[in-house]
């Protein structure tokens, strides 16, 4: 490794064809597997495990059509200690992925997104930018966390979940604003939450149910649109 900009901890093991660019850190003890692309400035912690064919801190693209231009002043990717990301992932610049996170194979976290420590994202999921996701979160299989969302500590979304922050569909250049999931709350599979929208604490979103407007806490709403159950 001839780039002298690059500082690698104590016993690392590193699978065939990585790739590790300019300035990038990492602790003692981690594995990287087979064809992993590491880029500029990345910051990895000790005991980290990162699976084959993962992309770290990449920078996002855009076209003229996007009214929403990537943040390009974002400090680089971290990944604490003890953090596991699955194969084929793909996590950008401008990420903080907190102690003990485990995020699953095929998922994408987008920039300026905060991952908080213990939680899970999982299989396939995608997380746009601007998001903030608490402790102990778990995020199952498939689902589409938008942009500018808030997810609090201790959180449940089953599998397949959607939720919006463009109330407009893209007609227009208004401000976009994710739902907001307090703590402790649990939203079922296939569940959507559409934009503004606020999930009270310890409420209940049932399987497949279209959130239109809030939950207040502790309340079990279900249905297209939902609506409090009993």
């Amino acid at each position: 490794m001839g780039d002298l900009s690059i500082k690698v901890g104590k016993n690392v093991v590193m699978g065939e064809n990585v790739t590790i660019e300019s300035n990038v850190m990492i602790g003692d003890n981690v594995v990287i597997g087979n064809y992993v692309v590491i880029k500029k400035n990345t910051i990895i912690g000790n005991n980290v495990k990162i699976g084959d064919l993962v992309v770290l801190g990449k920078e996002p693209a855009s076209n003229k059509k996007m009214a929403r231009k990537p943040n390009t002043k974002l400090p680089p990717l971290e990944i604490k200690d003890g953090v596991t990301i699955g194969c084929n992932t793909v996590i950008y610049y401008g990420v903080v992925l907190h102690e003990d996170v485990l995020v699953g194979d095929i998922s994408s976290i987008r920039e300026d997104v905060v991952v908080g420590e213990s939680s899970i994202i999982g299989r396939n999921v995608m997380v746009e930018p601007a998001t903030t996701i608490g402790r102990k979160v778990t995020i199952q299989t498939g689902c589409y966390i938008t942009a500018n969302m808030i997810i609090e500590d201790e959180v449940f979304i089953g599998p397949c979940c959607s939720s919006a922050n463009d109330k407009y569909m893209g007609m227009g250049n208004f401000q976009h604003k994710g739902p907001i999931i307090k703590r402790e709350a649990k939203i079922g599979n296939n569940a959507t939450l559409l934009p503004g929208i606020t999930i009270g604490e310890k409420a209940i979103v049932g399987a497949g149910a279209v959130i239109t407007r809030d939950v207040a806490p502790n309340k079990i709403v279900v249905g297209n649109p939902g609506r409090p159950l009993g």
